[in-house]
């Protein structure tokens, strides 16, 4: 496959699968696979709808990691939404992930209200008019909530998913409060929380979170994921999450 100007293709180390990035992009960090681990209990022959999808990752992961049936991943970026398109032929899925290249506002164009299983996504963490902002014009939206905000994620997802589906998500701990107050607006219930912590004696800088539409409430705490040991080193469990593929090839 002919690349563009600053592409590559990386190997994930999972399965054979590989994933185009391009540095003037955003390219995907160690959250996208936090998550697609999390998420990893969908169950067999589900919808999905990964909201967000950027470089098309964990729709791409999560296509070996489960049995999904179908996964739809929406990017409103034009550049990267044929990039993920790319990648998705690159490991000869097209028959399993659907990229749409439009905002997420637009997704009953698509996808009709309580058809969908599973959503997942790794929105924007930073408020629009938050943080710094001198980054081109393609990070600043995958960073920033300039074209949908963390509510239009919550509630569109929330209209298409069925009821009693999943929807997983990877943001910070600052917006705890925000993204529970957002489920109850939109019945979703949140069933399991995960922290994640740099280093034992740090404090969390990502969690990740598990609701389900019209569920009775129960939250489950999972015990926490560290990253780092004091080393600097990954932790056994970071360690099994990146390198499982050794294990399955």
């Amino acid at each position: 496959m002919d690349l563009k100007e600053n592409e590559r293709i990386d190997d994930l180390q999972y399965k054979g699968l590989k994933i185009i990035q391009n540095e003037k992009y955003f390219c995907f960090g160690m959250d996208s696979i936090l998550l697609s681990d999390f998420a990893k209990d969908i169950k067999k022959n589900s919808l999905v709808l990964d909201i967000g999808t950027g470089t098309g990752i964990i729709s791409i992961l999560l296509s070996k990691k489960t049995e999904s049936k179908k996964i739809y991943g929406i990017e409103i970026q034009d550049e990267i939404a044929e990039m993920a398109t790319r990648s998705v032929k690159i490991n000869k899925l097209e028959n399993k992930i659907e990229i749409i290249n439009d905002n997420i506002k637009n997704i009953e164009k698509y996808i009709n209200n309580n058809s969908i299983d599973v959503v997942v996504t790794n929105p924007p963490y930073k408020k629009e008019n938050a943080g710094i902002k001198n980054e081109n014009i393609n990070k600043l939206i995958s960073r920033h909530e300039i074209t949908a905000n963390l509510e239009d994620f919550i509630s569109n997802a929330s209209r298409v998913l069925k009821d009693k589906g999943c929807f997983y998500m990877v943001n910070r701990p600052e917006r705890l409060a925000e993204i529970i107050n957002l489920f109850n607006k939109y019945k979703i219930e949140p069933k399991k929380l995960r922290l994640v912590f740099p280093k034992i004696n740090s404090k969390p800088n990502l969690i990740l979170i598990k609701g389900i539409k019209n569920a009775k409430p129960f939250l489950e705490i999972d015990e926490p994921l560290i990253v780092y040991n004091d080393d600097n080193t990954y932790t056994p469990e970071i360690l099994k999450i990146y390198n499982k593929n050794q294990e399955e090839k």
